[in-house]
């Protein structure tokens, strides 16, 4: 079934983590084979090739770039304008995909419609570029909003203003603080060029304040429950609540830690601690109790996000195994309509509102 993911971070694997993701998968992991400098070492699970095999015709991919200040200690730049030039060499590599044939850039709803009538024409899918629509997952690298124009006039059309920590316009994951005036004029400068604000790792106060003030769209492209597993990257039901209300899609993220209490990086297991792929169905299971419907679930996997198989679903190889969920939303009662939904129709019909 043709599948939408609505968060992977393509263009940090192709730079930080120096892998050519043209080639085929075990042939990035045998390259890697050895190295230490990353977790995830020999155990990536995406690639172009992977993402046609399962069907994935759709990505939202971000750029990001963490400015840090001398007293933080997450890994990040040292001054907001080198996090620029990162995201300016992770769209460099996006638009190298272009013009290799692997990828296309997809910024409105003509060219929405012509990638989806190309993924359904029934062709093999081995030359079919992936589409992505481009988003950035932390606004640490928009030096002022002047920044934001030139990002969309390259085809930005979602922005997650947080990401770990302070950040420059909003604090996310582990952090805690309303967002600044300087967070909040981003926001309406978002709203005023139509980009989709993403809710994902915006901490609490920066969440409710951020929804007060952007009245577009806004979606959640990896966020799981914190009913099911209690922690400040997850969200209350009364997050999803409110942004159930708003229209929004959310997105399962298939990161191990997000899906076993108690996790313990590095050391507990997916298979030890019972992760599968079902486990992120419990998730998008409880999001739709909340809503009293299948309307506002999706793919929003993660899966390159600095982890590889050790620290996802333990029934999952590569990427393409996303096509497993259709059997088991199945046997979970799911009709074929909400299982469509599910895998894509969802985000199209987000997009479509979003966009028209």
């Amino acid at each position: 079934m043709f599948t939408i993911d609505a968060h992977l971070d393509l263009s940090m694997n192709a730079l930080e983590w120096n892998r050519d993701l043209t080639r085929p998968l075990p042939e990035i992991n045998a390259r890697e084979k050895g190295l230490r400098d990353k977790p995830d070492r020999g155990n990536a699970t995406v690639s172009l090739p992977e993402l046609r095999k399962g069907n994935i015709g759709l990505v939202v991919a971000t750029q990001i770039a963490r400015f840090v200040a001398p007293d933080n200690s997450l890994p990040g730049w040292h001054s907001p304008e080198q996090a620029w030039a990162q995201t300016q060499g992770q769209l460099a590599w996006y638009q190298a995909m272009v013009e290799k044939g692997e990828m296309a850039q997809i910024r409105n709803l003509n060219q929405l419609d012509s990638h989806l009538a190309l993924w359904k024409d029934g062709k093999d899918n081995a030359a079919k570029p992936i589409g992505f629509i481009l988003s950035l997952e932390g606004a640490d690298s928009i030096v002022n909003l002047d920044y934001l124009d030139k990002a969309y006039e390259s085809g930005l059309r979602a922005l997650g203003p947080a990401h770990y920590g302070p950040g420059r316009y909003a604090f996310g994951t582990d952090a805690s603080a309303p967002l600044s005036h300087q967070g909040k004029e981003l926001v309406k400068k978002m709203d005023e060029l139509g980009i989709i604000l993403d809710a994902t790792h915006l901490c609490d106060l920066a969440f409710w304040d951020a929804l007060e003030i952007y009245q577009g769209p806004v979606w959640a492209s990896h966020n799981n429950c914190r009913t099911l597993v209690d922690h400040n990257r997850q969200f209350s039901d009364e997050m999803i609540k409110a942004l159930v209300d708003r229209g929004a899609v959310i997105g399962g993220a298939f990161d191990a830690w997000m899906l076993s209490p108690g996790w313990v990086r590095g050391k507990s297991t997916p298979k030890e601690r019972e992760v599968t792929i079902s486990t992120v169905l419990d998730h998008l299971d409880h999001i739709c109790q909340v809503a009293g419907n299948a309307n506002h679930i999706g793919i929003g996997s993660d899966l390159d996000g600095a982890f590889g198989t050790e620290q996802s679903p333990a029934d999952l190889e590569t990427i393409a195994d996303l096509q497993k969920i259709p059997e088991l939303l199945l046997r979970r009662g799911y009709n074929a309509s909400d299982i469509e939904k599910v895998m894509h129709g969802n985000w199209l019909n987000f997009l479509k509102k979003a966009w028209s």
